[in-house]
C-alpha cells in the first residue's frame, strides 16, 4: 500500500527540513486561530455597536443618555467613546476657569480626548493583523528554503551512492518542491484575512470617527440628531451586513 506524500516527505528528509515542515503546520494554526477569532470578535462588536447606537439615539435627553451609558458600562468603543466624551465634558467645566484661553472651548477639549480614544481604539482593533502580515510574508520564503534544502538533500544522497539515474533524481527533488507550495498553502489564507480584516477596521474606524462628529454636536448642543441619525446607521448596518 503506497504512504500518503507527506509520510514520506516527512521520512525522508532531515532535521532541518522536518523543523520547516513543524514552522509551517504552526504558522498554519496561528493564521487560523486569528481569522477565527477576528470574525468572531467583529461580529460580536457589530452587535454590541448595533444595540448602543439604537438605545442612544432613541434617548431623549443628555442626562438620561449620560445615566444609561454610566450604567452599563463601556462593552465597545462606541460606548468607550461617549463615556469619555462626557467624562471630557465634566472635566472641562470643574477645571477650567482663569486658564480658559489656555485650554481651549470645552468642544476643542472634548474633541482631543476623543480622538485619543479612538486611536487607542483603533489600535485595539489592530491587534493580531501584524501576526497575520508577519505570516503572509515570510511562509512562502519559508517553504522556498524548505525546497532548496530538500534538493541539496537529494542531491547529495544521491552523490553519495554514486548513482546520475535521472529516476532517481525526480522523486526527491518533486517531495522537495511540495514545501514550496506548503508555504504558498499557508501565506495566502493569512494575506486574504489580513486584507479584509484591515478593511472591515477601516470602515470601522470611519464610522467612529462619524459618530465622534455627531456626539459632539450632542454635547454642545443637549440635543441628538434623532431621526437622521437613526435612518443613516440602519441603511449602513443593511449595506454592510
Amino acid at each position: 500500500m503506497d504512504q500518503p506524500i507527506w509520510s514520506i516527505l516527512w521520512n525522508q528528509t532531515d532535521a532541518v527540513g522536518k523543523s520547516l515542515f513543524i514552522s509551517l503546520l504552526m504558522m498554519s494554526c496561528v493564521t487560523w486561530f486569528v481569522i477565527f477569532s477576528k470574525t468572531l470578535a467583529t461580529l460580536r462588536l457589530k452587535q454590541q455597536t448595533r444595540r448602543f447606537m439604537l438605545c442612544l439615539w432613541n434617548t431623549p435627553t443628555l442626562d438620561q443618555v449620560k445615566e444609561d451609558v454610566l450604567a452599563h458600562g463601556a462593552q465597545e468603543p462606541y460606548s468607550h467613546l461617549t463615556i469619555q466624551a462626557f467624562a471630557a465634558q465634566s472635566h472641562h467645566h470643574q477645571h477650567v476657569n482663569s486658564n480658559q484661553e489656555q485650554a481651549g472651548t470645552s468642544g476643542e477639549f472634548i474633541t482631543r480626548c476623543m480622538r485619543k480614544v479612538i486611536d487607542q481604539e483603533q489600535a485595539k482593533l489592530e491587534t493580531g493583523l501584524t501576526v497575520l502580515a508577519t505570516i503572509g510574508t515570510v511562509a512562502p520564503f519559508v517553504g522556498l528554503f524548505g525546497t532548496v534544502w530538500g534538493i541539496y538533500h537529494a542531491l547529495m544522497t544521491i552523490a553519495s551512492r554514486d548513482d546520475s539515474n535521472f529516476a532517481n533524481l525526480a522523486g526527491p527533488v518533486g517531495e522537495a518542491l511540495i514545501m514550496t507550495a506548503l508555504g504558498l498553502a499557508v501565506a495566502i489564507p493569512a494575506v486574504f484575512a489580513y486584507n479584509a480584516l484591515v478593511r472591515v477596521n477601516r470602515v470601522y474606524v470611519g464610522q467612529l470617527d462619524t459618530f465622534a462628529h455627531e456626539l459632539l454636536t450632542f454635547l454642545t448642543t443637549g440635543q441628538a440628531i434623532t431621526q437622521p441619525a437613526d435612518r443613516r446607521y440602519k441603511t449602513d448596518k443593511r449595506g454592510t451586513s
